[in-house]
């Protein structure tokens, strides 16, 4: 069967895998053979950032190139409106096939819910998810019908397995949107197969420069997951070149966030440093794309699907608040955004802060922030003002904080001035939790987490808010 003139588009992501944690960067001592080669074959963005380094607000934006205050998911366990126009709205209308494998977490507070065919599914057709699972050796998803499956074995290869099975099987007239979401390398660390936990030595991990209390067997368990994770993305590699689809298929691996993993003093995400909000971001698309390409400039989740749209010929819709990139990709412009934004509306389940004489802001509202990054510099505000600035190329472990610095006031100047621009352009604020609770009409309990949603879909001046009412 003839191939579409229209490029394929697979995207390929992670659960918590931080931009460092990848071989070919050179950070950390992590054995992926097959994404660095897959790097130097093809292109790598040295710059991608989480717009919230959080799963359900990075996955709202994955899909919808809006802000997570846009989307109104501030928190974990909240379901994308189906209101919204998805990446795969718009391919299913320019004649995709749409695929979604893996974990979902755009469907409410209840992780194990079935989520039938129909709107809450974003425009996908084909269909093997779990809302949310990280019971990797046994791990339930659902498909056309409410009856649990098990994914057999570990559950990043039997999903890898069927994405693989997938493109096979269908119908290559017809191009296809295909999204394949690992769980891993996401706690717990170490339901991994031995063989992968046996490729490293606790002993033996390195601590980040940043990181005064190194949580080895933590990172054993991490590190020994993202490699598992390699072997499968190279098994989808070999199949996409097999299946002769490679030169016309948009292919990108990526994840939605990272892990602190004791950088900074501190653990798991939500926060503003590189080990959090830097992600991995490989490209491959042979008509486009040279060998061994590096694009510095900055690359947000909220880019991605005007970019996968801009690069296949596809009209972006007007609600996208994110940039298509692909005129700088294909070499036609040379002049990309300096900066991205990237922020946390809601601190939730903050987690282990430890040195709190060092670091008296890790806490409490201080951390409901915005900043941005450039390809050199970040810079960070809380509610209570600006919070930190770090010269990237001189100082990449992000340890000298140059805020209110006089020597960089110019700097911080522009830098400042960069966030404005982002946050007036979304009609942005930073308000205490409270505020989005109230224009969301979220339930929250004393953690944090969501328990519910207001009935009321109204503000006080009668304007509707979103709603996460699902449409039958």
């Amino acid at each position: 069967m003839s191939q579409s003139s229209k490029p394929n588009m697979i995207f390929v992501f992670a659960d918590q895998l931080r931009a460092s944690s990848i071989g070919f960067v050179g950070e950390e001592d992590v054995i992926t053979p097959h994404f660095d080669r897959f790097a130097r074959e093809n292109a790598h963005f040295s710059t991608a950032v989480s717009v919230f380094p959080v799963c359900t607000p990075y996955r709202g934006s994955l899909l919808t190139g809006r802000t997570p205050t846009s989307t109104g998911l501030v928190l974990n366990d909240l379901a994308l409106s189906t209101d919204e126009t998805s990446i795969a709205h718009v391919c299913r209308d320019a004649g995709y096939e749409t695929a979604y494998i893996g974990k979902w977490h755009l469907n409410g507070t209840d992780r194990k819910a079935w989520i039938p065919p129909g709107p809450r599914r974003q425009g996908f057709d084909y269909w093997a998810v779990a809302n949310f699972d990280h019971n990797y050796d046994n791990s339930v998803y659902f498909e056309d019908t409410d009856e649990p499956k098990v994914w057999e074995g570990y559950d990043a290869e039997a999903q890898t397995t069927r994405a693989i099975d997938y493109l096979r099987n269908r119908d290559n007239s017809k191009p296809v949107c295909l999204f394949l979401s690992w769980g891993p390398p996401h706690h717990p660390y170490h339901t991994v197969p031995q063989k992968y936990l046996d490729m490293y030595d606790p002993e033996k991990i390195r601590g980040r420069p940043n990181c005064p209390d190194v949580p080895r067997k933590e990172l054993q368990g991490y590190y020994a997951q993202t490699t598992f994770l390699d072997d499968q993305f190279g098994r989808l590699v070999q199949s996409v070149d097999d299946l002769g689809i490679k030169d016309n298929t948009i292919l990108v691996f990526s994840s939605d966030h990272g892990d602190m993993h004791g950088s900074q003093c501190v653990y798991k995400k939500q926060w503003p440093w590189d080990e959090c909000i830097k992600v991995p971001f490989l490209m491959n698309y042979p008509k486009v794309i040279k060998p061994g390409t590096v694009f510095k400039f900055p690359i947000s989740v909220i880019d991605v699907m005007p970019t996968l749209l801009g690069l296949a010929g596809i009209d972006v819709p007007d609600t996208v608040e994110g940039v298509d990139l692909s005129p700088y990709i294909r070499g036609e412009k040379d002049d990309p955004p300096e900066s991205v934004l990237f922020m946390n509306p809601c601190s939730f389940e903050i987690g282990d802060a430890r040195g709190e004489d060092q670091y008296p802001t890790y806490q409490g509202k201080q951390m409901q922030y915005r900043g941005v990054r450039t390809d050199r510099y970040t810079y960070v505000k809380t509610i209570e003002g600006p919070w930190i600035l770090y010269d990237n190329l001189v100082d990449p472990y992000q340890m000298a904080n140059l805020i209110d610095k006089p020597e960089i006031k110019e700097i911080q100047d522009k830098l400042e001035a960069m966030l404005a621009v982002h946050m007036e352009k979304i009609r942005d604020e930073i308000l205490p939790n409270e505020a989005y609770y109230k224009k969301f009409n979220l339930e929250i309990d004393e953690r944090g987490k969501i328990v519910g949603i207001v009935e009321n879909p109204y503000d006080l001046n009668g304007h509707r808010q979103a709603s996460w009412k699902f449409k039958k």
